[in-house]
């Protein structure tokens, strides 16, 4: 590895985990409306505070910002408008939209289909977008040819899929950020010749740095990443993926992605994690 890419990674790493620190302090003390307005119930009926997400989406948006060119600007693109559209159903969700059937990929889309726009489906359709603007960001040449055109769709579902499927798993303490670290090693790692790592270990190292710094709470069950923190973590590896492989790599990892968010529809990951003794304990560790 270069000493570049070195410094880049660990700046990325040491940004995002001061600037985590600092924000989870910060945050409380300093939102419009009070921190109250960001409690909610976890599944034990716990009030928790949702402002761990804004926290980890600056403090991620910081460290990827240190990457190289095009990467840093795809990366801080990924992490702000997702976190951004994360808030937006986070704090704008109706009362009764979940009761009525507005949950879930399929839900939102089926009451948008019905005329009936929910934050949800906004959310939806404002990941779709952000994923267009990042893969607009790092493609060499504006697309023009059918592969061209396809890479580009490719690489926008992919980095919209990541950040709703990071979001999934946001339903115990810890969980989605602990998820988020092991990605983000694993787009971290390659020969020492592998362009596609060294490219993606900036990246990867903001959004690990930042999960890490937010951690402790969560696991705590103080404190969750909600849709703002798991959309903008799940945004930045999707970017990560694109810096760390190309084409059949690409559509591989979208593959994996659509195929777990499908099966969510129908499987409960709760149930499967809980049925297994060895993804169970993983769940369950730094818990008190």
């Amino acid at each position: 590895m270069s000493a570049g890419t070195v410094a880049r990674t660990a700046a990325a790493a040491a940004v995002a985990a001061r600037a985590g620190h600092a924000l989870t302090r910060w945050l409380p003390r300093h939102v419009p409306g009070g921190a109250g307005r960001w409690d909610r119930r976890n599944h034990r009926g716990d009030v928790v505070t949702l402002l761990e997400g804004p926290a980890v989406a600056l403090a991620a948006g910081a460290g990827a910002a240190t990457a190289a060119a095009p990467w840093g600007r795809a990366g801080a693109t990924a992490v702000l408008a997702a976190a951004v559209f994360g808030a937006v159903d986070d704090l704008g969700e109706r009362r009764g939209e979940r009761e009525s059937g507005a949950r879930g990929l399929a839900g939102h889309l089926t009451a948008l289909r019905r005329g009936r726009l929910t934050t949800g489906a906004l959310k939806v359709l404002g990941l779709g977008a952000t994923g267009v603007a990042c893969a607009a960001l790092v493609a060499p040449r504006p697309p023009r040819r059918a592969g061209e055109l396809a890479d580009a769709a490719v690489g926008a579902a992919l980095v919209a899929g990541s950040a709703n499927l990071l979001n999934l798993l946001d339903l115990r303490p810890g969980r989605a950020a602990k998820v988020a670290v092991v990605v983000a090693a694993s787009l971290g790692t390659g020969s020492p010749g592998s362009a596609g790592a060294l490219r993606a270990r900036p990246l990867a190292a903001a959004g690990a740095g930042a999960a890490v710094a937010v951690l402790p709470g969560d696991l705590a069950g103080r404190s969750m990443l909600g849709d703002t923190g798991a959309n903008a973590l799940g945004a930045l590896l999707g970017v990560a993926c694109l810096a760390r492989w190309d084409r059949a790599g690409r559509i591989a990892a979208l593959g994996v992605v659509t195929g777990l968010t499908l099966a969510s529809e129908r499987v409960s990951f709760s149930r499967v994690i809980e049925a297994s003794p060895l993804l169970r304990e993983l769940d369950r560790l730094g818990r008190p």
